[in-house]
Formats: structure tokens, C-alpha cells, sequence
């Protein structure tokens, strides 16, 4: 687009009286070239609103820079659509953050920064293709059921795959359910009743069902996703907008918990066997078909297990508390619960609490060792440490194990995508096989783009959250198609229209990108050239960061928009002076600084701040450039990463540490301190450990000394 730039300057919130505007107006105009530079007393009052748009409809401007507020507040005020419009924080990073002596240079710093942002940048052009909306569900269990009726009931086209014969998932195999309403009161034990959900499902008209099916493989992108499924020995092509994984649960292998007599003795069950045995009337030993009248529930077998599950798995509690109804149905019958910890959480403490006043319902915290066959054909469960005493043995007619929950993707993926980064999606290290949802920020959503999780695939939960989990995957599925159909990323960036442009007439095919794209949305040919699934990416810009070559660009965001406003800014004459880049996370880092600067947190003056989408952007070029034209230190402020990462984009911060531990060579080649570059991580609510932080790392690039290049 041709460009006309214009400079708005705001003087409310002291920025016009801290800082000289005659002096930023002279450089904007004879060094900047911006030929519209304009002042305003309130620029986000309605004059303020109405001189710009007024500029804009006569004057032609059509690329603005707004030297006022953070870009996280008035958003609403300085949207003008159709025009590239760059937010300049004077009054927090300038006037608000620094001493009146420092906040001049600051300001002209910042604003400089901002016009060649604006400068370098383009308007957006969306990536646009052919897209379908239907949805895909796969399993047809209580989170997929309900998953495909809200998105029919919405409007959209479902297809729903279910791999048995009929639908239901594991909770058609349950005898009886914990009820869903308070009080917890008799009944404690209602039925399932799933019969009217599979019937809404199986004649709505926007719902197409696949029974004894499977996902043979997911190519494309979101928007354009090709499903091969096949059922009952043939197979079906289909478009798909998005995707909805509700494949359930299965429990774990309770061959593997030995100790406790599984597979040794016939009289020792699981959870889900119980359930069985009740459907078919009455609590029998499986042994000899007589009934059982003291039954035994050990709880956590082989959970909170470093050797097995490690996790808990939230429903078995509950589920125990249900099966000793089960067994009180006999008034004749005891049930004894043994556990670690009762774990009820919500509305389910009333459950427990009502459980607690049946006489013939014994608890006790236990730590069970072992489970024994005497003589008579009865079992012993052998436990230390209860409320009955230090060693104990209890003896029951039955044994039943709470096994735990294990996700249906643990040892089958399911999904079967045809992507470089293998068929199934990552999942947490920790936990078997839970889809890595991005909980901390996004629920539902998996590291492959236009894939929601939902349900007991994504972590463990009971029927009634699992309903609730497939309202919510179903309305970010329905976000997804709607977003990828106009050429919009879908999340965190779900405003963004630009998307990775490369220049590939320069591709060393090194697969840099390609590996370290957290989302898959890069693929490879059979030459292992990389080419772009644009409808995959979430606009992290990772790859841009990646690729040794630079040829990543987006049309607001490239290496050579970042090191020119690096370029531009000043650096002090004064060798006692020194200045530092703190290259901040938008999602993290930055917020934080941002809040530390409005709560009037003064920030060393020797900072200058500058905003990347994601710290795995971070391209090494720039330290090379930064620190060859005089730049003292450079500080990257990034999102926590590890086990409880809190990445937007899920391994940003986490590369971004991994490039670091390289930047010795360069920093070896310029015969600089490897302590002139740090980086550290910040969450978004420790804004007032900011300014420590950005002292701490000032001091010691002063203890390190001035940069050997600044004044060449």
C-alpha cells in the first residue's frame, strides 16, 4: 500500500509535561520524513477520535502512530479499521516509569521505534483458501455426544465417529450413576439413562454417525482438513473445518499392580468389572457366584504412584462411594473404603458426607501393602499405618481396585495425522498420555491447530464435567472454522490476518523451522523442503525466529522490522551510561512491565523495551547487530516454561533459552562476556519483581563494563 504516516501525539496523563514536544515533532518531521506530526491535549477524547478520523478521510493518512498508552488499554478508542496503526507506550515506559531527567530521551527513543515500526510494517493480507465448517467428532461417548449436539444445534455440519458398534462410550457400561443435583439424598444411585442424548444424536439432521469406525488419517489444515474414515470394511473421504477429540478413557492395567492380587485371585476386580457384576443383579464373587458380603475398595491402586500413575484421577472417590451403594442394597452387606485421601472435589463433598452417615459404609485411611488368599477361599487385604492401627488385616468376600483413568490416546493416536511431527498430539510428559492442552491458558486446545480435546482425553473427569468439556471444545472447533474461513489465526493471536511468507528461493533446507514449530504447521517434501500450512499456524512466529537465513517474514512482523528499531535507538555517549535491550513476551513479560509502570515503578533508564510476539521469535541476528553498534547488555524477559509452562505458544520461552545456550559463539566472535545476555522468566502477575530484576541485571553489566564497540 502507499503510505501516508502521521504522528499523534498525546500531552494528557503528564506525558506533556514531562517531556518536550516541539523537539520530538523537529526529528519526526526532518529525520523521520512523517509528514503529518500533530499534538493533542486527551487523543482518546472525542476531539482526539475526531481529528484523526478526520485526517484520515481528507488528508488520505493511512498509517498512524499514536505516541499515548499502552496498547493493552483504549483499544476500542484507536481501532480505525483499514489503517496500520502503532500503539507508542510514552506514558508508561517514558513519563510514568522514569525520572523527568531521563523521560525526554526515552520518549524520543520509544517514538522513533514506533515510526519505523510503522514504517517497515504492511497492511495484513489474510491467507485465504477454500474452507469447509463441518465438524469432526471423534468417539461417541458422553463428551463427543454432546460435543456434536452443540455444534448441529449451532448450525454446523457433524460427523461423528464412534469406533463400537453402538454408541455410549464407558458410561453405557455403568450399572447406575452418582445423581447430578443436591441434596445427596436417597436415592444416592440413579440410572444412566443415555438413551435420549444417543437418540437426539442419531436423528439429527445435521449429525452424520459412523459406529464400529476409525480415523484411518487427517491430512491438510484446519479449514481444509482431508479424513479418511473407515467402517464396516470400507472407507469414506471427508472435508473437515476442525476437529473435536473425544476418544474417552480407559483404565489402567490393573495386571501390572501384582501385590495386589489382580489376575492371581478370581475375587480381586476392577472398578469398571463391578460394574458389570452389578448390572447382572446383585454384588457376586466371581470365584463361586455366591454374594459378597464384606467387599473391600482400595483406592489409588497404582495412582499417586511414582512406578504407575502419577496423577489422580478425580472420579474414582466418588465412583467407590457409588459402588458401596452397590453393595448396601444387601442391608446385610458391609463395604469398607481404604485410602490414601478422600478426594471429592465440588458439589461431590455432599455425596461423601452423605456416604459417611450409612453405618454399614466403614472409611479408613490406609496404605496397603498387599492382598493375601487364606484358606477358606476369603481374601486379606494386609494394610499399615490406618485409623484402625499400625498393622492391620481386614478380611472380604470381594476386592475391588479404583485403577484409574488412562486416556484412550496413551498407546493409540487416534488422530492418525499425516504431519512431519508424527500421527498423534503431544501430550504431557507427566501424565500417560492427557492431550497437552495448554491448560494453564487454553483450555480445550492441543498443539495442532483446529484439534480441540475434550473430555476424559484431555484429563480426568466425571460424566457431568465431561458434558460441560464438550460445550466448551465444541465452541472453540466452531471459532476455529469460523476464523480460518477468513484467513484469521485462531489463538492467542485471534485478531491476527498475517501469516508466515518466506522466501524460499533462499531455504538452505536446514529444518530449523520445521522442528522447532511448537503447532506442526510445517511440513516437509520428499526433498526435506520445508513448505507452510498457513491454516496451522498460530502467528507465533517461531520459524522466523529459527531460520539462520531470515527469510521468515510476516507483512508487520520481520528480522529486519525489529533490528532496524534497534537501530534507531540512542546510546549514550558516556561509557558510565550504559543501555540495554529487554526483549519482552507480549503475553507475559511485557503485561507485567506494563502494570509495574502503573503502579509508578520507576525502571533503570538504561533500559529500552521492545515487544516480540512470542520470545521464540527471538532471532539471533539481533544480538550480533545490537551488540556490534554499541548495545551494553541484552536482557530477554520471557513466559515461565518446564512442567507448568505458561507459554501462549507452549515452547517459546523454552526455545528462545535453548538458542542462548548457542549465543557463545557469537558473543566469542565479538570478544564479548557471555553475561551481557540473560534470560529470565516472568509471569504475568510478578510485576513487582520487574524492577529488581531489570536493577539487577543493569548492575551487572556495569560491574562487566562498557561495550569494547560503542562509539565505533
Amino acid at each position: 500500500m502507499d503510505k501516508k504516516l502521521a504522528l499523534y501525539i498525546c500531552k494528557g496523563c503528564s506525558i506533556g509535561e514531562s517531556i518536550k514536544l516541539e523537539k520530538i515533532e523537529t526529528v519526526s518531521k526532518n529525520k523521520m520524513k512523517v509528514p503529518v506530526v500533530k499534538n493533542h491535549e486527551t487523543l482518546c477524547g472525542t476531539e482526539g477520535i475526531a481529528m484523526i478520523k478526520a485526517d484520515i478521510a481528507a488528508e488520505g493518512v493511512n498509517t498512524l502512530v499514536l505516541a499515548a498508552c499502552s496498547g493493552r488499554v483504549k483499544y476500542e478508542e484507536f481501532d480505525f479499521p483499514g489503517c496500520i496503526v502503532e500503539r507508542v507506550p510514552v506514558r508508561e515506559l517514558a513519563v510514568w516509569s522514569q525520572e523527568k531527567s531521563d523521560a525526554q530521551q526515552a520518549a524520543e527513543d520509544y517514538i522513533q521505534m514506533g515510526i519505523i515500526k510503522a514504517q517497515k510494517g504492511d497492511m495484513p493480507e489474510p491467507y485465504l483458501m477454500e474452507t469447509v465448517k463441518d465438524i469432526l467428532v471423534i468417539g461417541g461417548g458422553v463428551a463427543g455426544m454432546n460435543a456434536a449436539l452443540q455444534s448441529a444445534n449451532s448450525g454446523y455440519n457433524v460427523v461423528l465417529v464412534e469406533k463400537e458398534a453402538a454408541l455410549g462410550g464407558f458410561s453405557a457400561k455403568l450399572y447406575k450413576k452418582i445423581p447430578t443435583t443436591l441434596p445427596f439424598r436417597e436415592p444416592l444411585i440413579v440410572d444412566v439413562d443415555l438413551e435420549p442424548t444417543i437418540r437426539s444424536v442419531e436423528s439429527n439432521a445435521n449429525i452424520k454417525v459412523f459406529k464400529s469406525a476409525k480415523v484411518e488419517k487427517i491430512e491438510g489444515q484446519p479449514g481444509a482438513f482431508d479424513v479418511t474414515i473407515s467402517s464396516n470394511g470400507s472407507s469414506e473421504a471427508v472435508k473437515i473445518g476442525a476437529v473435536i477429540l473425544a476418544a474417552g478413557w480407559k483404565p489402567y492395567d490393573a495386571s501390572k499392580l501384582g501385590h495386589l492380587g489382580y489376575g492371581k485371585f478370581k475375587d480381586v476386580v476392577t472398578q469398571v468389572e463391578l460394574e458389570e457384576i452389578a448390572k447382572k443383579g446383585g454384588i457376586a464373587r466371581p470365584s463361586d457366584g455366591k454374594p459378597a458380603k464384606k467387599v473391600a475398595f482400595i483406592q489409588c491402586a497404582g495412582q499417586r504412584d511414582a512406578n504407575h500413575l502419577p496423577y489422580c484421577s478425580a472420579m474414582c472417590c466418588a465412583a467407590s462411594l457409588k459402588q458401596a451403594k452397590y453393595v448396601r442394597q444387601d442391608p446385610d452387606a458391609i463395604a469398607m473404603i481404604l485410602y490414601k485421601d478422600m478426594r471429592t472435589p465440588g458439589r461431590t463433598e455432599y455425596y461423601y458426607k452423605e456416604a459417611q452417615n450409612d453405618p454399614g459404609v466403614m472409611l479408613t485411611k490406609a496404605d496397603v501393602s498387599g492382598v493375601s488368599e487364606g484358606a477358606d477361599g476369603n481374601l486379606y487385604v494386609e494394610m499399615k499405618d490406618s485409623l484402625l492401627g499400625s498393622s492391620v488385616k481386614l478380611e472380604a468376600d470381594l476386592v475391588v481396585l479404583a485403577t484409574g483413568m488412562v486416556p484412550a490416546t496413551a498407546d493409540d493416536p487416534v488422530l492418525n495425522l499425516q504431519y512431519r511431527q508424527g500421527p498423534g498430539l503431544p501430550d504431557l510428559e507427566l501424565f500417560n498420555g492427557f492431550a497437552d492442552s495448554n491448560f494453564i491458558c487454553f483450555q480445550y486446545e492441543t498443539r495442532r491447530t483446529g484439534v480441540f480435546a475434550a473430555g476424559a482425553v484431555r484429563q480426568p473427569m466425571n460424566m457431568t464435567e465431561a458434558q460441560e468439556d464438550a460445550t466448551g471444545a465444541a465452541l472453540k472447533a466452531i471459532q476455529s472454522a469460523e476464523h480460518v474461513a477468513v484467513g484469521m489465526s485462531v489463538h492467542p493471536r485471534s485478531w491476527d490476518l498475517t501469516f508466515p511468507d518466506p522466501m524460499m528461493t533462499r531455504c538452505t533446507s536446514c529444518k530449523r523451522c520445521t522442528e522447532e514449530c511448537p503447532f506442526g504447521a510445517i511440513d516437509e517434501d520428499e526433498k526435506g523442503t520445508p513448505f507452510f500450512k498457513p491454516g496451522r499456524c498460530r502467528r507465533c512466529a517461531t520459524c522466523m525466529g529459527a531460520c539462520p537465513e531470515r527469510i521468515v517474514s510476516f507483512k508487520d512482523y520481520h528480522v529486519d522490522m525489529i533490528g532496524s528499531m534497534m537501530k534507531s535507538t540512542s546510546i549514550p555517549d558516556d561509557e558510565d551510561e550504559p543501555r540495554v535491550f529487554v526483549i519482552c513476551c507480549e503475553n507475559d513479560a511485557y503485561p507485567a512491565i506494563d502494570t509495574a509502570a502503573l503502579q509508578k515503578m520507576k525502571l533503570d533508564p538504561a533500559a529500552r523495551f521492545i515487544t516480540l510476539r512470542c520470545l521464540g521469535s527471538m532471532n539471533l541476528v539481533w544480538l550480533a547487530d545490537a551488540f556490534s553498534r554499541g548495545v551494553d547488555g541484552m536482557l530477554l524477559m520471557g513466559c515461565k516454561f518446564g512442567e507448568n509452562y505458561q507459554c501462549h505458544f507452549a515452547k517459546g520461552s523454552e526455545l528462545a533459552n535453548y538458542r542462548l545456550g548457542k549465543v557463545q559463539e557469537t558473543l566469542d566472535r565479538l570478544q564479548l562476556e557471555a553475561d551481557r545476555v540473560k534470560l529470565v522468566e516472568v509471569a504475568i502477575d510478578e510485576y513487582g519483581k520487574v524492577t529488581q530484576i531489570i536493577n539487577d541485571f543493569v548492575d551487572k553489566i556495569k560491574e562487566i563494563g562498557p561495550n569494547p564497540f560503542k562509539g565505533m
